[in-house]
């Protein structure tokens, strides 16, 4: 489901100010149109029960009443997203137009955290970049704090939500896709070479690159589980520091000899085809918008990269199912990084940093994530799920006869930079 199908936010009606996540999950209010029906995204390929409640029409109309008159109200909600770290809804206005609402819990997003990812949206749009419009409420403000959730609003962004309904990491469904996507990366790539904010504060389900950015990996670690309790906690119940030394930080040493050319940029981080919206027509295939910030950090550009190959080419969700073969697409490998490539092309360095940050680039996220399912929904199931299925045991598989064949043909592969 894309971002910009859930990339609004709204305020919440007083009986749901002081719900926990657990609580909330899946009730309802006077006037929603939603309640125990809406359904989410889950770890693996199925729906779920939300952790969060969805917005109703009296909290849309609570938020939009801190924007200009001329925006309206709204009338209906039309459709909830089921994107499962949050809850956003797309709102029927009065006027004929229709909003993306979307609320973060406190914990999750506060309204510094929003304001990270609205200036880097702001960037990227002002230079030339279609990314959606936040709509600014009549302080000039782009997020908004209410009891105890953080929220924002969007205008529809341009283009077709062709995987509205895809589980987040499915492939794309035709190469022109992937190429167009490669094309799109790397032009945001060039755009976000201005934004010079720092990395963004602690804060959960952000992909950040702080641990094998580091010359001492170890040490880095300890520094990012020490700074998430939540983390902290789960990993005592583990043999974390064991499975580091086995299974991740071995991988290390093939990235180590690049970091220095690797030039920190901001990046978008969670680049699959069901954040961005489509234009096709006789001209062909082109991102029409980019959607979903909500991963974004500093990091560079092979990263980046590197992360939408791993979302977009690979079939994790057949892998947990316990498959093994043809789990990469490397027809879109390929198209993605020709698309890249004709628009910017790898330096030598970054080609050489691509196989080798490739098996670790989902390792920070998956920290990320036991944190958040720890801490804040208090999901046992799911925080297991993320450190051994995906902290673990997406590392193991390129360790793997399938996984060395991905790498390897990376590292073969002519690029235009070369």
């Amino acid at each position: 489901m894309s971002e910009q199908a859930q990339a609004a936010a709204g305020s919440t009606v007083d009986a749901e100010a002081s719900a926990t996540a657990n609580a909330a999950a899946g009730t309802t209010a006077s006037g929603t149109g939603a309640g125990a029906a809406v359904q989410a995204h889950g770890m693996g390929a199925e729906l779920v029960r939300p952790d969060w409640a969805p917005i109703v029409l009296e909290e849309a109309n609570r938020l939009l009443s801190r924007y200009a008159a001329n925006i309206g109200e709204a009338t209906a909600l039309v459709w909830h997203s089921p994107r499962p770290f949050s809850s956003a809804a797309l709102a029927e206005m009065s006027g004929g137009d229709r909003l993306f609402v979307k609320r973060h819990h406190h914990s999750v997003r506060d309204v510094e955290g929003l304001n990270e990812e609205h200036r880097f949206i702001r960037h990227l749009r002002a230079n030339g970049i279609p990314v959606s419009v936040i709509l600014e409420g009549r302080d000039g403000a782009t997020a908004y704090a209410m009891d105890e959730w953080t929220y924002e609003v969007h205008r529809l962004a341009q283009g077709t939500d062709l995987y509205r309904d895809a589980v987040s990491w499915s492939p794309f469904r035709r190469e022109a896709h992937a190429f167009a996507a490669g094309e799109a990366l790397a032009r945001m790539h060039v755009a976000a070479e201005g934004f010079d904010a720092p990395a963004r504060q602690v804060r959960p389900l952000v992909s950040s690159f702080s641990i094998f950015a580091s010359v001492e990996p170890r040490a880095a670690l300890r520094v990012y589980v020490g700074r998430r309790e939540a983390l902290a906690g789960y990993l005592a119940r583990r043999p974390w520091a064991r499975d580091f030394e086995a299974t991740l930080l071995p991988l290390y040493d093939r990235l180590a000899p690049h970091l220095a050319a690797l030039r920190p940029l901001w990046t978008h981080n969670d680049w699959h085809a069901s954040n961005l919206l489509w234009r096709e027509d006789e001209r062909g295939t082109e991102v029409a918008s980019i959607l979903d910030f909500g991963l974004a950090d500093r990091t560079n550009a092979v990263y980046d990269l590197a992360t939408a190959i791993e979302r977009g080419a690979v079939d994790w969700l057949a892998l947990h199912e316990g498959k093994q073969e043809g789990l990469v697409a490397y027809a879109d490998v390929e198209a993605l990084l020709a698309g890249y490539e004709s628009i910017r092309p790898l330096s030598a360095t970054e080609q050489a940093a691509l196989p080798a940050l490739l098996p670790l680039v989902h390792a920070e996220f998956a920290l990320s994530e036991i944190d958040y399912f720890a801490g804040i929904v208090r999901s046992a199931a799911n925080a297991d799920m993320a450190y051994d299925l995906y902290w673990l045991g997406h590392t193991a598989w390129f360790q793997g006869e399938h996984g060395q064949a991905l790498l390897d043909y990376l590292r073969q592969r002519s690029y235009r930079g070369s």
